[in-house]
């Protein structure tokens, strides 16, 4: 390892002249030119020999074969950082499309591409660890829409750079604070996207951008002289609205140019409160206002904490400037603060008062360029990740993910399909293990099979495929549905053959379905692969029917009132349980918790309907449990017979339930398209008796079907 050097940005540029030579960048611009023109903007902002020397080494990637090496050799580990993170934000502009301009009519959905914009802009924050490539990558774009203002020509190309600025570098400067690189590139951006609108509002502006920064110049020299006269100390600054800022304000209002009150503004930052109202009035005293135009930000702050005094006054040729007036801890709030200006411009009022690693990125880079040359603020603090990282897909789109989430994440991120089918994915080109852990920055192309389904060692926690608890739950819903089909297709299989044994192979399953008790014929498939019922059943559900109208209901009350509905549950001990009455489970039924809000967990049957039919959130609720000790439990069950209504059918069923001591505590009946439906409420102490007994109803004349609900 070389020692270490000290950056140096005049032996920089004399080390590129023969690099860069007579090299051209696809915009045409000479590379040279291109890193001249950035350093100059960068001392314009801070005087950092570090942050200039990158400027001229900003293409050494595609001049020498080991530029790294070459970079820390000759400048050291910090510029060599700086060039190689610089580099990789580059490279991202090339994976990713440029934006096209807001008026083109090829944009079918704008929400969708402003949430891609803001995606990026978290992207590229998210990729630098030294955030002073920020920095960089903004000074570039801004001289390569300077180079396209002189060029004059390529009128596509300046288009294209001008929308792409606006969705992502402009709002990357205002986060900053960077105001001489935000509204010139917004201005550049406006002029090459709407040349119209550019020029009608410079034309009614009257006068030279020159000459609007001359005369506030003027505003505030005559008001600084103005307050030191009285005694007060101030900090007193100004400059005029600039284009782009006066067009979307009169979009956003729907104002026209004479309307505007803050084309030109100035700010006044003092000590204290009482010096505010004071400056205020003797601001007013000496210029004519616009009394419409006042407000109060301190005495009435705004939702998001902004404190501020607002007034309008007209100068000797009324033409209107806006005063604010603050003191410094108000500005420092405003600025850095929840209320910062890119918040409640970007996010609304709505914004979260929690800072997130992203926020401490930008409150770190802004508080380094307020600082001295020779003095850096303490860095972001440890500890603080951010929660996502920003991968691409092949065709430059940014997809936020969960840390540590792996392929099959994105894949089952971009749809469901795709994460099914996934087979292998490939990292920057390079083939990766389905359980490589993404990084931001990085392209994902997934490898899919045509046909195929999702491993279970995919839902191994200790294997690491799967993070993201979207896609876990999608791995499960396929295997249960798998399960569901393979039911489904078994019980075909069987009433196919009951029906052909019974020459009847052309009756209408859906009413098959319906005289044995099932809603649906696929509930009737499954009921069949469970050995609800069998060909006696199905037999006795053909046969001609007497239609018959008549119904009877009696109730009786159960000794045990569900005393002891609530069963220790294997797995949650101490906690709370309940049997689900919309499937009624009992020993050994197979069964599962669902976790309620607020009354503990509910013990369902697994093949419920209300479980299977769950959604992805309530899918993630559902946890592990077994029967404890359910000795002299009593467990709530619903009984349905369908058959004829004929004389004693009730009393010989009554008569079986009372042979198993199954005790009945309420039973209703209703005739339904020809067939009475009994549902028989009963309580049972073991599943066995229960068995026997519906086996012992089925086999009596004139029952079609009986099973449990």
């Amino acid at each position: 390892m070389s020692e270490e050097k000290t950056a140096d940005s005049l032996l920089a540029r004399q080390m590129v002249i023969p690099l860069y030579g007579d090299q051209k960048l696809f915009t045409g611009e000479s590379r040279l030119a291109h890193a001249d023109g950035m350093a100059n903007i960068v001392r314009g902002i801070r005087d950092d020999e570090e942050l200039i020397s990158a400027c001229y080494l900003f293409a050494v990637h595609d001049c020498l074969p080991n530029p790294d090496e070459w970079l820390r050799n000759n400048f050291g580990t910090g510029v060599a950082e700086l060039v190689n993170e610089l580099h990789r934000l580059i490279e991202l502009n090339g994976k990713t499309r440029l934006m096209p301009a807001e008026d083109d009519e090829k944009v079918a959905d704008k929400l969708m591409l402003k949430a891609q914009d803001a995606l990026l802009r978290k992207m590229v924050l998210a990729m630098c660890r030294d955030l002073r490539v920020v920095i960089l990558r903004l000074s570039s774009r801004l001289q390569t829409l300077r180079y396209y203002a002189m060029k004059k020509d390529d009128l596509e190309g300046a288009r294209a750079y001008g929308a792409d600025t606006l969705a992502l570098y402009a709002p990357l400067a205002n986060r900053l604070g960077i105001w001489q690189i935000k509204w010139e590139l917004e201005d550049l951006s406006l002029r090459f996207t709407k040349p119209d609108i550019y020029n009608e509002i410079a034309r009614q502006l009257d006068e030279s951008r020159e000459a609007r920064l001359a005369f506030m110049r003027d505003a505030v020299d005559k008001i600084k002289q103005m307050l030191s006269d009285k005694g007060i100390e101030a900090e007193v600054s100004g400059r005029p609205k600039h284009i782009y800022s006066i067009y979307k304000k009169m979009e956003r209002k729907h104002l026209r140019f004479d309307q505007l009150y803050d084309v030109r503004a100035l700010r006044i930052i003092v000590q204290t409160v009482e010096q505010c109202y004071e400056v205020l009035s003797i601001v007013q005293e000496n210029f004519s206002g616009v009394s419409s135009e006042y407000d109060d930000y301190i005495a009435n702050p705004k939702p998001n904490g902004y404190r501020s005094l607002h007034t309008v006054i007209l100068d000797t040729r009324n033409r209107p400037i806006e005063i604010q007036i603050r003191t410094r801890q108000m500005h420092e709030y405003n600025e850095l603060g929840m209320a910062a200006h890119w918040r409640y411009k970007e996010a609304g009022n709505s914004e979260k008062s929690t800072q997130s690693a992203e926020d401490q990125k930008v409150a770190w880079l802004r508080q380094l360029l307020a600082w001295s040359s020779d003095v850096k603020p303490e860095g972001p603090k440890e500890g603080v990740e951010d929660e996502h990282v920003y991968v691409l897909t092949p065709q430059g789109r940014v997809v936020e993910m969960q840390t540590g989430a792996t392929p099959i994440d994105f894949a089952y991120h971009l749809h469901s399909e795709l994460g099914h089918r996934c087979r292998g994915a490939r990292v920057n080109g390079n083939m990766v293990p389905l359980n490589y852990k993404l990084k931001t920055g990085e392209t994902v192309e997934i490898v899919a099979a045509k046909t195929g389904g999702p491993s279970r060692d995919w839902l191994n926690p200790e294997l690491g495929f799967v993070v993201t608890n979207r896609a876990r739950s999608k791995v499960r819903q396929w295997f249960h549905q798998q399960a569901l089909q393979e039911q489904i297709n078994t019980g075909r299989d069987i009433i196919e053959k009951d029906l052909a044994r019974l020459g009847m192979t052309a009756f209408k399953l859906e009413e098959l379905a319906k005289r044995l008790g099932y809603e649906t014929v696929d509930d009737l498939f499954v009921g069949a692969a469970k050995e609800e019922f069998g060909f006696k059943s199905i037999e006795k559900a053909l046969k001609p029917q007497e239609e018959e109208k008549k119904e009877g209901i009696f109730t009786s009350k159960s000794k045990a009132e569900h005393a002891k509905s609530q069963v220790l549950v294997v797995g949650v001990d101490s906690l709370l349980t309940q049997l689900a009455r919309c499937c009624h489970p009992a020993p050994p039924d197979k069964i599962v918790g669902f976790v309620t809000r607020g009354r503990g967990v509910t013990i369902h049957r697994a093949d419920c309907p209300n479980i299977r039919h769950l959604d992805e959130k309530g899918q993630e609720r559902l946890i592990e449990v077994s029967w404890g000790n359910a000795e002299g439990a009593v467990f709530p069950v619903e009984v349905l017979v369908v058959g004829q209504n004929l004389p004693g059918l009730l009393k010989d069923m009554s008569e079986i339930f009372m042979k198993e001591k199954i005790a009945i505590v309420g039973m209703n009946s209703q005739i339904i398209r020809g067939d009475m439906h009994w549902r028989f409420n009963v309580e049972i102490t073991e599943a066995e008796a229960l068995k026997r007994t519906i086996c012992a109803i089925q086999d009596l004349p004139g029952v079609y079907n009986a099973r449990r609900v």
